[in-house]
């Protein structure tokens, strides 16, 4: 019995390891949930780059404005481009039965992936795109390796190789390799710029995964110092009742 409670506990801890397909981001990324700037940038490539492909349904376009500080005029001018009312669940266009002909199975929708395979997956995912002439869209990922997504942020990181490593270059003994690209085609952004924007898209993702997050953490906080508050008004009351008694 104490085996089996083992081994369940060890299957818990690691699913999402499994979930992630076994492999180790080789890139870390923190969410900065209320770093307004990127939560806004993150949001416009999204919606621009991924949505046509991905939805987030358990997200509304007037929950994203007020959250992210965005004006809901602005967002119905340039972030709803499937005529969708701003009340509605961000879905995507793509219909699923033409999704699953087109890639060999429909896109998933990214609502919770931030939760399921961490905020630094993403981000690595985001970063490892290169070019594999043997793949039928012509690139494959070093995080999802034979995925069937097209590298959509081609324009602006360009086009890579992956490149065995140099013998001197494998971490240092500090967390996975990252993978060695060989650059093919330049983009339109630099390396820093390009970065830049996958960790905007991870951190919008990390926000969708949980909008109310931010909240919960103000309304914990705000319920600690009321019960600091409290604590100490307890203790000053019962010095008060008991400095008589001896």
């Amino acid at each position: 019995m104490k085996r089996l409670i083992t081994l369940i506990c060890l299957l818990g801890l690691s699913a999402p390891v499994l979930a992630a397909g076994g492999a180790e981001p080789p890139y870390s990324f923190k969410p900065q949930l209320r770093n307004d700037a990127s939560l806004q940038r993150g949001a416009k490539y999204f919606m621009n780059y991924c949505s046509g492909c991905h939805g987030l349904e358990f997200l509304r376009y007037q929950r994203m404005a007020k959250d992210l500080d965005m004006p809901l005029e602005l967002v119905e001018e340039n972030l709803i481009f499937d005529g969708s009312k701003p009340g509605q669940h961000i879905h995507t266009a793509m219909p699923a039965e033409e999704g699953a002909k087109w890639f060999g199975q429909a896109p998933p929708d990214l609502s919770l992936t931030a939760r399921s395979r961490g905020p630094s997956w993403i981000y690595s995912y985001l970063l490892t795109f290169y070019v594999d002439p043997a793949k039928p869209l012509g690139v494959n990922n070093v995080m999802l390796p034979g995925a069937s997504m097209p590298h959509v942020l081609w324009q602006l990181e360009g086009w890579k190789a992956l490149a065995p490593h140099d013998d001197e270059d494998h971490g240092g003994g500090h967390g996975p390799a990252k993978p060695n690209f060989k650059t093919l085609e330049e983009g339109s952004l630099n390396t820093a710029e390009y970065r830049k924007v996958a960790g905007d898209i991870t951190n919008f993702l990390a926000y969708a995964a949980e909008p109310g997050k931010v909240d919960r953490q103000n309304l914990g906080v705000k319920v600690i110092a009321y019960l600091i508050g409290l604590f100490i008004l307890a203790y000053l009351l019962k010095r008060e009742y008991w400095k008589d008694v001896h």
